[in-house]
């Protein structure tokens, strides 16, 4: 969440940063409930320092004065009882309408509507040439994978629904190679690598930013139990030093997490329907910092950096995209994608997303560092980035490798991990 003293002090500030992403939020209603929780504060704030006075004023009193300042004392305490629960509902709505407001964007970020508009910085490698003339035609993943039994959806629809599917046979093989290919490189990257929890509780979820307006829509929730089920290693990561002041001198603090993600993708009705590309189960694995305002910048070029030498291993064609205004999500102040070129489709698809998310969670989850320059405790800044997105790198895979007899190459670098060279029937 963003700091509630910036919305009082410099409302212009967020309302420019509302314009920029193209927000309809009603920033005017959320000042103007945060006043009225202010007036009802200082009212009982006042009514409280009336109690005080009536109880030192009754310990001097005798006699009927006395039982006067005892019936005024309890008018007062009457008229604090009725008030409380009036403050408790205004603070719990400005609470809400708090979360509902993103992040304040870096200032490089490129003005944009949509991701139309976002910035590609660089592209590496070229995407193999598959044609009927020149070489062979290119098969689609979902063809390749039912050729050579590797995915099944059809079954899955059965036991699931939609958007499910089993993994199978090399499929199987090649997610747990690149599980230990990250953590291989991740390790030498002084990431602590963990497998964590995929339930959390409602407190963390709503200040990793994931329960806005949209969020709700996209998360699974156990409502006995008032917990979620991840979306992301992410959201059950940010919360691990919940609560707790941190060493500057341990920062950065990175971490890495294998996870099975639950998404409703709720907002995608239409799109990407058959396969695996766009799933309500997948497994991940996430890349977490804490560090310092200072240096949170440097952590994100850092954080890509891991990325693009994880793809690099795996020598695929991709782009880095730097996301505009509109398309950058709500925590997060500045995103870079990964898009990897898919070739059933002749375009680059989003692989892998790093955000900084500054101090936006972290506020929430009350995460500081002892600052000895200032002597102060002062909040940290969280940043994430995707290592693996384990269907959709399958996926990419499989188009990439792909060769004429309908077998499929497998990366070097994984090839140490399960043992082929190539997948075929």
């Amino acid at each position: 969440m963003i700091d509630i003293k910036l919305l009082r002090d410099n409302p212009k500030k967020i309302s420019e940063n509302l314009k920029k992403r193209g927000s309809k939020i009603d920033l005017k209603k959320i000042s103007l409930t945060d006043q009225k929780r202010r007036k009802l504060l200082q009212e009982i704030e006042n009514l409280r320092a009336n109690q005080n006075q009536a109880n030192q004023a009754i310990v001097k009193a005798n006699g009927q004065e006395k039982e006067k300042k005892i019936m005024a004392m309890k008018k007062i305490a009457e008229e604090i009882k009725g008030l409380s629960p009036k403050l408790q509902k205004i603070e719990d709505e400005v609470g809400i309408l708090i979360l509902e407001l993103p992040n304040i964007l870096r200032a490089d970020i490129k003005l944009g509507k949509s991701s139309d508009d976002n910035e590609i910085i660089k592209i590496v490698g070229k995407p193999p040439k598959f044609s009927a003339k020149g070489g062979f035609p290119a098969k689609d993943y979902l063809t390749l994978a039912k050729e050579l039994d590797l995915i099944d959806v059809e079954r899955a629809a059965k036991v699931s629904g939609s958007r499910f599917g089993y993994l199978k046979n090399e499929t199987v093989l090649l997610e747990f190679a690149l599980v230990q290919l990250a953590f291989d490189i991740l390790r030498k990257e002084s990431f602590t690598i963990m497998v964590p929890p995929v339930m959390i509780c409602g407190q963390a979820m709503a200040a990793m930013g994931f329960l806005t307006t949209h969020g709700q829509d996209e998360v699974y929730r156990l409502e006995k139990d008032n917990l979620y089920l991840v979306g992301t290693s992410e959201q059950s990561i940010g919360p691990y030093h919940m609560n707790e002041i941190l060493p500057k001198e341990s920062l950065p603090l990175r971490y890495a997490g294998f996870s099975t993600c639950f998404r409703r993708e709720a907002g995608s009705y239409g799109k990407d329907t058959k396969g695996i590309l766009r799933v309500h189960q997948f497994d991940k694995i996430e890349m977490f910092s804490f560090t310092t305002p200072e240096q949170s910048d440097k952590e994100h070029e850092f954080l890509l950096s891991v990325e693009e030498k994880l793809m690099q291993e795996l020598e695929l064609p991709y782009r880095v995209v730097k996301l505009c205004s509109a398309d950058t999500g709500t925590a997060a102040a500045r995103t870079y994608d990964i898009e990897t070129w898919l070739p059933s489709e002749n375009r680059y698809r989003e692989t892998h997303s790093t955000s900084n998310c500054t101090d936006y969670q972290a506020r929430g989850l009350n995460i500081r560092y002892k600052n000895k320059a200032t002597g102060k405790n002062e909040l940290v800044h969280t940043l994430n980035g995707t290592a693996f997105a384990i269907a959709r790198l399958l996926i990419v895979i499989l188009e990439n490798y792909q060769q004429c007899d309908g077998s499929i190459l497998v990366p070097e670098v994984l090839q140490k991990y399960i043992g082929i060279k190539e997948i075929r029937r």
